[in-house]
């Protein structure tokens, strides 16, 4: 039996085997959480036009300190209807259009108004260009607004509006099939049996997926059998990524592997260095990835966050889709192990500018209840000795798309 993989072999090795999805367009209004397939530029200058960013007087800077008479008032969208003279200033409110012949804005509160607000006193210079945002200051049209590969967001999907776009080419979302395996699962809210537990990887791993932009497919629990598995696999290897829980070990009713075998699913790994999470299974049918989660809940979680995760990103195109693991400090001692890494279950909090994790209690992995207190995942690589506290170290936050 060959040893297991280090994580980063892992990775490495599931990347290898990514293709980026085909580009659709995406409504600019349904882009949030989609993946941009290439550079977006703007089709406008942003502002289109010299605006004003304050409430105040447009004026010429080199007519200053002195008293000029209003001759024109500007809202935002409603420009002068003629330029700016020499010695006179228009009252202008922030947005407005900058008139032609002014250089300046005077905030209102730096100005004394004359007898029925037709003049308006400044007695203090002014440097040309104060409180006007000139055209295309943000962005010119044809400069990218976002390159390909970024996930949209709410400042992104502002930014593409006010740019001129109504539509965004995203790749399409990977199709997810997720199917848990083993004849003690029942759902919840039904009464146990002797020997049965309630089904949870597949919500679960269901709710994880769809944060990271994925389409969800829950297929029902498929009992120790092989034809069911058979049935099931097959059905779920239609997706663009099938995601097991479960029997994925050498035990007798751990079918999912051999059987995936007989469906024409290639292995490309089998157990990777990590506790917990060990026999994790990956593989691909043609396009399809078709990776095999450890039943333990915390195993099933870890496995998602390493190597599922990274997958659907990669998918979908964006450019780093390892997982970000941020520096720290750990909060209280941890011993290493010889043999493989360790995800470490957390709580993180800001002290002084510094991320101090710090382990929770319950660390098995089907301690579920105790892992959901949990918002990061602290990697202890491999080796001897201990962890101290204070030690520096790199974690990951928990629920990341």
């Amino acid at each position: 039996m060959e040893e297991p993989l280090a994580l980063e072999e892992a990775q490495a090795r599931i990347l290898a085997r990514v293709s980026v999805l085909s580009a659709e367009p995406v409504a600019l209004g349904r882009a949030a959480g989609r993946v941009t397939a290439e550079p977006v530029r703007a089709r406008v200058d942003l502002p289109p036009f010299a605006s004003s960013a304050m409430d105040g007087y447009a004026v010429r800077a080199a007519d200053l300190p002195g008293t000029l008479p209003v001759v024109a008032r500007i809202a935002a969208g409603r420009p002068a209807d003629r330029a700016l003279g020499a010695g006179e200033a228009m009252e202008i409110s922030t947005g407005g259009v900058v008139p032609d012949g002014a250089d300046t804005v005077v905030p209102v509160e730096y100005v004394v108004h004359g007898d029925n607000d037709n003049s308006v006193g400044i007695a203090e210079p002014v440097a040309v260009g104060a409180n006007v945002r000139p055209r295309g200051r943000d962005v010119v049209e044809g400069e990218p607004v976002a390159p390909a590969g970024v996930r949209v967001g709410a400042a992104l999907v502002g930014a593409l509006a006010a740019a001129g776009l109504a539509d965004v080419r995203c790749t399409r979302r990977p199709r997810v099939a997720v199917v848990a395996t083993g004849t003690e699962l029942v759902s919840p809210g039904t009464p146990l049996a002797p020997g049965q537990i309630y089904e949870s990887n597949g919500v679960m791993l269901a709710a994880a997926l769809a944060a990271s932009g994925a389409d969800i497919e829950v297929l029902p629990v498929v009992a120790d059998d092989e034809a069911a598995h058979r049935a099931a696999l097959e059905r779920g290897l239609a997706a663009d990524v099938l995601v097991t829980s479960g029997g994925v070990s050498v035990g007798p009713h751990d079918l999912v592997r051999r059987v995936e075998a007989e469906l024409g699913v290639e292995e490309v790994f089998w157990r990777v260095a990590i506790r917990p999470g060990k026999p994790v299974s990956f593989g691909v049918r043609g396009d399809t990835l078709v990776f095999g989660l450890p039943g333990n809940p915390v195993s099933s979680l870890v496995g998602c966050e390493l190597f599922v995760k990274p997958a659907l990103r990669a998918l979908q195109g964006v450019a780093d889709p390892l997982p970000r693991l941020q520096p720290g400090r750990l909060g209280s001692p941890l011993a290493r192990t010889e043999a493989r890494d360790e995800l470490v279950r957390a709580r993180s909090h800001l002290d002084q500018d510094v991320v101090v994790v710090v382990p929770l209690d319950g660390q098995e992995s089907h301690m579920i209840v105790h892992s959901a207190a949990a918002d990061a995942l602290v990697h202890v690589p491999r080796g001897s000795g201990v962890l101290a506290a204070g030690a520096a170290v790199r974690w990951l936050r928990l629920g990341e798309p």
